[in-house]
């Protein structure tokens, strides 16, 4: 009996070992990792090291003078203004004319009031455009409320 017991402890153990291990040991690997990490963190300043050169010094000189920005407004009844001076479309253009020959072209800032259609600001944008101004800037309020900074949205500041 002893013998047969014995027998069937042994098959039993022999069934264990031959069972395939559906587990991967990752210690290996990550001593490899480690490794690597500190041979590539001894190595990187080697790599980098570069030739000592001696750089030109920045000089600031001003070259040409900044025009001065335009400021055209459109209040709520469609009326034009060049500068916090009312105009007609006549002089606007002429003045859109003048200004297009200017060198370097200054920036047209263009205020429409919330209240005006989008029709009065874009008969100014086809005026710009026709005169050849390429530098057209629409100036907005910022929302009231919390101060947003760009590249960050309302939701992921208040943690939502």
């Amino acid at each position: 009996m002893t013998q047969l017991f014995a027998a069937r402890l042994f098959a039993n153990i022999d069934a264990q070992e031959d069972a395939v291990s559906a587990t991967i040991n990752t210690t290996p690997l990550v001593d490899v990792m480690l490794v690597l990490l500190i041979i590539f963190l001894i190595t990187i300043p080697v790599v980098t090291h570069s030739v000592a050169v001696n750089l030109p010094k920045e000089r600031n000189v001003v070259r040409e003078v900044a025009p001065q920005n335009v400021q055209i407004s459109v209040d709520a009844k469609g009326q034009v203004f060049w500068n916090g001076l009312a105009l007609n479309d006549k002089s606007l253009k002429s003045r859109l004319l003048a200004l297009a020959k200017t060198t370097p072209q200054p920036e047209v800032h263009i205020h429409g009031d919330e209240a005006v259609p989008y029709a009065a600001v874009g008969r100014i944008v086809l005026a710009c455009q026709q005169a050849g101004l390429i530098k057209l800037h629409f100036v907005t309020e910022p929302p009231a409320g919390p101060h947003v900074s760009p590249g960050r949205s309302l939701a992921s500041r208040n943690g939502t």
